[in-house]
């Protein structure tokens, strides 16, 4: 019989965390317009100006302080600091995005799941959206 090591496992042991004391985030799909890229920010980089639209706009922002924009606008920096070709920074800038839930992992992680009914009801309108721009295009080849 291999050895034990430590103190027996208690065996009115329970989980501490079964309750969600964190909780969950739910998220909706739509994204709205953010706010707009501060000028003093000074970033000149299209790569960066698309990762603070991105940010801006994404569903997570819904729930962000002031504090949680002020990191945004350092992450920005250092994104712009990036494109300009100071690679090394790649790993803090994953570091930070990961914090908002930037991939699948992460929001799993965050415990952050975006709400079904929204998601079903998007991915009824991008149908609906493709069948109504087939239909125009057959129309507008049809009278040619």
């Amino acid at each position: 019989m291999p050895a034990r090591r430590g103190p027996a496992p208690d065996p009115n042991a329970r989980r501490r965390n079964t309750d969600h004391a964190l909780g969950e985030h739910a998220l909706t799909l739509a994204s709205g317009e953010g706010r707009a890229l501060p000028k003093a920010l000074g970033v000149t980089t299209g790569g960066a100006k698309r990762f603070w639209r991105t940010w801006a706009s994404a569903p997570q922002t819904e729930h962000w302080l002031e504090t949680d924009w002020a990191e945004l606008e350092l992450t920005t920096r250092l994104v712009d600091a990036f494109y300009q070709g100071d690679v090394k920074l790649a790993g803090e800038i994953r570091q930070r995005v990961g914090k908002w839930g930037a991939t699948t992992e992460d929001r799993a992680r965050l415990r952050m799941n975006f709400d079904q009914q929204a998601e079903a009801e998007a991915k009824k309108a991008a149908t609906e959206a493709t069948t109504d721009m087939d239909a125009e295009l057959f129309k507008m080849l049809s009278e040619s």
